[in-house]
């Protein structure tokens, strides 16, 4: 489930990206800078591992999607290992077990250096950034300079969740990939075919996904995936909440771990809620109106400082008044 994007070979984040993309290679109209953008989890950066191994000289697969490339091929083998020498990563850099908040100045410092030199083994370099949304004011300027002058046998795999927020300088010198949000029946399946989940519970968690097959990955066997079940039997059932089990649950949101906890159970409650609200009928109005609520907890949280227990344990009285209203 946590496989890194340089280890996944069967997952096909967006068809059409990949014909763009392929298209442009194969007419040799290859853009040097290419700007991945769409929310996070929708596979970017899988894409940017997958056109890397194409770029670099992996044997094609195409029973694994248009920009599919075999596993056991020397290549792909090498961007495994990450010992390719013509492939640079920037991505946070991991200190001391703690990963850091931005990709640094430092690290945007060997993008120049590496495109300095000839190819080693393909007959190009290719560099990804994942993302270029971590990187700091001085980490984007430094990325901007090999944009301005592009290496003549270079690539530049830019994964974005939010485009709005890079330098207009940036944007401007890249040729954009948008990825589309997936249906649910297609994360449905993703989650049956390459998890092993029941029809029911593979449709559960994909409804909650939000069209991103990375968050409903994120989903599965951990503490949302609990956090979800735990929702939909609350907003589900016709039942007053259970009260040792939300003492229980209110109990568990000091501290780091606390405050992840307390995201899983507001979002997945939002979801559910939403869920409830689209499925029309009797009171549809009111969970309408709690969802609209609900999805303003976290930033009010946050912006005020509020305390998380206190947070949650209002919300879950504003669901049970939505429940008495709605039956």
């Amino acid at each position: 489930m946590t496989d890194h994007p340089r280890d996944r070979f069967d997952l096909v984040p967006d068809v059409e990206a990949e014909l763009a993309f392929l298209d442009a290679l194969e007419r040799r109209r290859l853009h040097h800078a290419w700007l991945l953008c769409g929310p996070e989890g929708r596979g970017k950066a899988t894409f940017a591992h997958r056109a890397a191994r194409r770029l670099l000289g992996a044997a094609a697969d195409p029973s694994r999607g248009p920009l599919g490339a075999r596993q056991d091929d020397p290549v792909s083998r090498l961007i495994s290992a990450q010992s390719h020498p013509d492939l640079l990563v920037l991505e946070r850099a991991v200190e001391g077990g703690k990963t850091k908040r931005n990709i640094s100045v430092d690290q945007a410092r060997d993008l120049p250096e590496f495109f300095s030199k000839s190819p080693a083994q393909a007959g190009r370099r290719v560099a990804i950034i994942d993302a270029a949304d971590d990187l700091n004011a001085n980490a984007a300027n430094a990325i901007l300079k090999t944009l301005e002058e592009p290496p003549p046998s270079g690539i530049l795999l830019l994964v974005c969740h939010a485009p709005g927020r890079l330098i207009s300088t940036i944007r401007s010198r890249c040729r954009r990939l948008t990825f589309r949000p997936w249906t649910e029946a297609a994360i449905a399946e993703l989650l049956r075919n390459t998890v092993g989940l029941g029809v029911g519970e593979a449709e559960a968690v994909a409804a909650g996904a939000g069209g991103s097959p990375g968050a409903a990955l994120a989903a599965i066997g951990d503490e949302t995936r609990a956090a979800d079940e735990l929702a939909r039997r609350w907003v589900g059932s016709s039942d007053p909440l259970d009260r040792s089990e939300r003492l229980a649950l209110l109990g568990t949101l000091r501290g780091a771990e606390g405050a992840a906890r307390f995201d899983a159970m507001v979002d997945r409650l939002a979801a559910a809620v939403r869920d409830r609200a689209l499925a029309g009928g009797e009171g549809a109005s009111d969970w309408a109106e709690l969802w609209s609520r609900l999805t303003e907890w976290p930033d009010r949280a946050a912006g005020l400082n509020l305390d998380r227990t206190e947070v949650l344990a209002s919300a879950l009285n504003d669901l049970e008044r939505t429940k008495a209203r709605a039956c």
